[in-house]
């Protein structure tokens, strides 16, 4: 997300940010280096050019705090100003209104607004601990209904009645009296897209919104195609009432313009981002975070955040201990790998981190390490329970029969009993500090 518009801005913050004074000169050729980064972004010309204005008049003048250079400086306004410009403050869905809350998805053909109609369920499930019925008014495309009933299933979401021989609003209007009566909290309405806007279309969305009187109308667009996204809001906006934007596909090699410009163009908030494939792939849209991500500041609370979601406070507990003990056995190791792959990976943690841009720099073998890491599992995973929980008893005859098993060579084993060896020996280590020494020695180390 963002990456090629943030390495660039990173790299033209790296030649500033270290000077304690900046000339005219520096800071026309740092915002005309900025500018083009956001025309490359697919950012408008006019938000572009209106963003370097903003930018400029809060530099020119402005006096350098004290302790931080006039670099730190530009970096903290152009990170204010991208703030703005995505929107200020995070927009989240109103929930302060009688049950059932009706969103209504709405969006072109191909968006993407039956995934994200599931991705949503999932969402307000699992974090708002709402009570959710999914509901397709989709008459036209063959199966939508079929996919939007599947994807209920995976995420154990109940799903309203549907009959291809009625009409959109009146499926709306049956599915509304459900949640009603089945006392749901929310109500998510699947509607049909066209390959491009027509009357028809629109007439058709503003009947459905009469009939239930939708609570949020979220229009679903593709980030794939740029500004022609921004378009397409704007063109939505004259006959709906649209209450925020999902982007979806931002993932993928989307320049990120259409998330630049949507708030500034239209008005119209972003609520969630779609950033992957997986229905847990759905986030919520929030600028300070995105911008902070952007000038290569990172996203620890996103992080920190992801983590509280996946990871399991006992076990965490369980393998601190053993680590301060030295103890630690390879299914300590497992389980944080299977932790690692659900948080998305190493590519995906290291998005969240300060400085990204450079540690992807340093880490271009990034491909390599995700390899390695699934060969340690793969090899973990041919152990017994007994080799997991005592690596000490690999022997030579063991070690050749868990490198076969995982498809792998006896030089993997070697590689990663050394690796265990190394992180036994190290968490041994830190068993023995003495936690009053350490105390006193960072007492100490903040008086120097």
């Amino acid at each position: 997300m963002f990456d090629n518009f943030s390495q660039k801005i990173t790299k033209i913050f790296s030649q500033i940010s270290g000077k304690k004074f900046i000339s005219e000169d520096d800071l026309t050729a740092t915002l005309r280096e900025i500018r083009i980064a956001l025309l490359e972004a697919d950012v408008s010309l006019a938000v572009a050019k209106n963003f370097i204005e903003q930018v400029k008049n809060e530099a020119v003048g402005k006096q350098v705090i004290s302790s931080v250079s006039a670099g730190q400086m530009i970096v903290k306004i152009v990170n204010d100003e991208l703030v703005k410009l995505l929107g200020s403050e995070k927009s989240e869905i109103d929930f302060a209104s009688n049950p059932p809350i009706i969103l209504l998805m709405v969006g072109l053909q191909g968006a993407g607004k039956t995934t994200s109609s599931g991705k949503l369920a999932l969402r307000l499930k699992n974090k708002n601990h709402k009570k959710v019925l999914l509901a397709s008014l989709d008459t036209y495309r063959p199966a939508a209904a079929d996919q939007l009933r599947i994807l209920s299933q995976k995420i154990h979401v109940d799903f309203a009645d549907f009959d291809a021989n009625l009409k959109p609003e009146i499926l709306a209007q049956n599915a509304k009296k459900k949640a009603v009566e089945g006392g749901y909290d929310v109500l998510i309405l699947d509607s049909a897209g066209r390959t491009s806007i027509n009357e028809e279309m629109m007439n058709e969305l503003v009947e459905i919104n009469k009939k239930v009187n939708a609570k949020e109308i979220l229009l679903v667009v593709d980030a794939m195609i740029g500004q022609d996204a921004v378009n397409v809001a704007e063109n939505f906006k004259k006959t709906l009432p649209l209450t925020g934007v999902i982007l979806t596909r931002l993932d993928g090699d989307a320049r990120g313009g259409s998330a630049l410009t949507m708030k500034a163009s239209t008005n119209c908030p972003i609520k969630f981002i779609g950033v992957g494939e997986k229905l847990e792939d759905l986030e919520e849209f929030n600028p300070s975070r995105i911008a902070s991500r952007i000038v290569g500041m990172g996203d620890v609370v996103s992080l920190v955040e992801k983590a509280q979601e996946i990871f399991d406070m006992n076990e965490m507990e369980n393998t601190a201990k053993k680590f301060k003990q030295g103890k630690v056995d390879f299914n300590d190791i497992l389980s944080q790998i299977k932790n690692m792959r659900k948080m998305g990976g190493m590519s995906s943690i290291i998005n969240l981190l300060p400085g990204a841009g450079a540690l992807k720099e340093k880490l271009k073998n990034m491909t390599h390490m995700e390899k390695e890491i699934k060969t340690q599992e793969a090899l973990i995973l041919a152990m017994t329970k007994k080799e997991r929980q005592n690596p000490e008893i690999l022997n030579s005859s063991r070690k050749h029969r868990i490198a076969n098993g995982a498809g792998s060579n006896i030089q993997e084993v070697n590689r990663l009993m050394k690796k265990y060896k190394m992180m036994q020996k190290m968490m041994g280590k830190f068993g023995k500090i003495d936690p009053k020494k350490m105390e006193e020695m960072m007492k100490n180390q903040q008086l120097n």
